[in-house]
């Protein structure tokens, strides 16, 4: 009788996940309605952040973006394909991006800026990420 129950339970946890999981993932992977697109992972909330606010690492970066490097790292001002599709659709090569660098951290770690606009050393806009991709906070001045 027990193992009846477990089954029961079991698969009404089954059905109500295959139900509730397709349409949760929908919502995380577009943007909310009122929001940019760079903003639906993080729910429309919190989306810009001013430049002074950033890691002190993230600030340089960014300054040596403007000056057109020199960069730490050969991946630096690489192609970013956005195939995660959080950040405003562009044509491929619009987006670069660039490794702030992690203190403690022996790889490149996981926070990047990415900047797009026709001209690398005056971008149009840029994004900050410190979870790899995840999520985009656009910088403001």
């Amino acid at each position: 009788m027990a193992s009846l129950l477990r089954k029961l339970v079991f698969a009404s946890l089954t059905a109500c996940l295959a139900v509730v999981l397709p349409s949760s993932a929908v919502w995380a992977k577009g943007p909310a309605p009122e929001s940019a697109p760079y903003c639906a992972a993080l729910g429309g909330k919190n989306c810009d952040v001013a430049l002074g606010r950033l890691p002190t690492e993230a600030q340089k970066v960014e300054t040596l973006i403007r000056a057109g490097g020199p960069f730490r790292y050969d991946k630096d001002g690489v192609v970013f394909g956005n195939r995660e599709g959080l950040l405003p659709r562009e044509r491929r090569g619009f987006y670069r991006e660039y490794t702030v660098r992690t203190p403690g951290e022996r790889s490149r770690g996981a926070r990047r800026i990415v900047c797009g606009g026709r001209e690398a050393k005056a971008p149009e806009s840029c994004y900050y990420t410190d979870d790899h991709y995840a999520s985009f906070r656009r910088i403001v001045n």
